[in-house]
């Protein structure tokens, strides 16, 4: 939890003061008007043993409290990631382990800079560990208490309320596949919306699927013995004369790959394949929380692809919701499919104004961006402008790939309308995925955001993330959306 007061106070079990490569005894001393931590602190810059350099750290132990100096490097060139990773690595220090509350004296007022300070704290601590032992845990963001040393202001408290969103966001990645299935994200997007007046819910299930026409959503799912859904929330934040901007998220919530059975090393975080579906349903509670002024469609796509009897198989053919018809080449390639019939029934009977869809969609898109940029393509240059915008503006970064006429002959089948790979040996995976994607939204304004390598640090960590999922696209279309206010 982050508390805020509008100067520093020192009178808590810890501190964090972040200063500036090079700061003056003055400028560092104007914050510290407790003489006997001000002159500890004199003492350590006096004796060469603390410059600011960036993540530098100084503990000091000063009437009988933890006083961490932490250095935020050059003053005015820290970059905001770095930023993050400093207040991260500061708030994780052991010598906080047994201290609940801690003031954080930040090193400048600049608007920018102290909502990275928020974001290292409440994205950098965040820990998942519901399933170690109680004695190794490590304490949970919510279970420590930061006093901010800035005044309180509307921007301050959205940047929390945001990173309230990633963090469910990543608790439903983490979570084991068989809890976090479709009964489970249905309940979680219940109990978001109860009691919410300006919203309206849609559910199709199994027999709704089949009775409408998604069955290339139902062949992903026909291996499992778990429900499908299609889940639509109708948010209206701005009247309904105005526009909806749908975001449609993959929830694939365990990929075996299906028939084309993935090896080892590549199945092992595949419960992280419902991340685009996650982030929808972290960006709806912030679209809560904020009272955004604006109408938004979430729609969670969400399947398991299993293998068994039942799988769907290569070669079949399948016939989606818009009529179009696809020849399966690979059964690992099945977000594609669940997002193609969700774009179709949405684009149909909700007529957005515009579509953003996020998956974990391809490891090419990897291949090409590699783990810290999420891949982007639209048909629409204005919306592209805007969604690139939203992500420079939240350090949820993306890079645009291209679309162009050509790529269309690339998702072309020799027996069918569409099939559901491209190139061989995966050439232009990322691409010809989107382009696939596209097939099914017609005219309406549309950018996919592929976060397969954003969206899950296997790993110690990358950025200002541990490991497991980062919560990837939250921030990014949670400031989209405020924009569109």
């Amino acid at each position: 939890m982050i508390r805020f007061q509008s100067s520093p106070k020192f009178d808590k079990p810890a501190t964090i003061i972040l200063l500036d490569k090079g700061q003056t005894h003055k400028k560092a001393f104007n914050v510290i008007t407790n003489a006997v931590l001000r002159d500890a602190v004199k003492a350590v810059i006096d004796a060469g043993q603390f410059h600011g350099e960036e993540r530098e750290t100084f503990p000091l132990i000063v009437n009988n409290k933890v006083v961490l100096l932490v250095g935020a490097g050059e003053a005015g060139k820290t970059n905001m990631t770095a930023l993050r990773g400093i207040v991260r690595q500061a708030a994780l220090s052991s010598a906080f382990k047994k201290i609940n509350d801690i003031e954080v004296v930040p090193h400048s007022r600049d608007e920018q800079a102290v909502i990275a300070i928020i974001e290292g704290i409440l994205i950098g601590t965040y820990s998942w560990d519901k399933y170690r032992k109680a004695p190794e845990k490590t304490l949970r963001p919510i279970e420590k208490n930061y006093i901010l040393a800035v005044a309180a202001k509307k921007e301050y408290e959205d940047a929390v309320i945001t990173c309230q969103g990633v963090s469910l966001t990543r608790n439903l990645i983490n979570e084991n596949a068989d809890i976090s299935t479709s009964d489970f994200l249905e309940a979680t997007i219940l109990g978001l919306v109860r009691g919410k007046k300006n919203v309206a819910v849609e559910i199709l299930n199994k027999k709704e699927m089949k009775a409408k026409g998604l069955n290339l959503h139902l062949a992903v799912n026909q291996g499992s013995p778990k429900e499908p859904k299609l889940i639509i929330v109708k948010y209206t934040g701005a009247g309904k004369g105005k526009g909806y901007t749908a975001i449609v998220g993959k929830g694939i919530t365990f990929d075996t790959g299906g028939l084309n059975l993935k090896p080892t090393g590549h199945m092992e975080t595949m419960r992280s394949d419902m991340s685009g579906a996650a982030a929808v349903i972290g960006t709806l509670k912030n679209a809560l929380a904020l009272n955004l002024k604006t109408n938004i469609i979430f729609v969670t796509a969400i399947a398991e692809n299993c293998i068994g009897s039942l799988a769907f198989k290569p070669g079949d053919v399948f016939r989606g919701y818009n009529g179009k018809t696809v020849e399966i080449l690979n059964t690992d390639a099945e977000g594609r499919l669940v997002l193609a019939d969700a774009l179709a029934y949405v684009e149909k009977n909700y007529k957005p104004s515009r579509f953003i869809d996020l998956a974990t969609l391809t490891g090419a898109c990897v291949i090409a961006l590699g783990y810290d940029y999420s891949g982007l393509v639209s048909n629409d240059d204005e919306l592209a402008k805007d969604v690139l915008a939203a992500a420079s503006e939240t350090d949820d970064r993306a890079w645009r790939l291209p679309s162009y006429s050509e790529i269309k002959d690339y998702v072309k089948s020799e027996i069918a309308d569409l099939k559901n790979v491209g190139l061989p040996k995966g050439a232009g995976g990322a691409i010809t995925a989107a382009e696939f994607l596209r097939s099914f939204v017609n005219d309406t304004p549309w950018a996919h955001l592929d976060i397969a390598g954003t969206s899950f640090v296997d790993g110690k960590g990358r950025f200002y993330y541990g490991h497991g999922a980062t919560g990837s696209g939250v921030r990014l279309l949670t400031a989209f959306l405020k924009n569109k206010e």
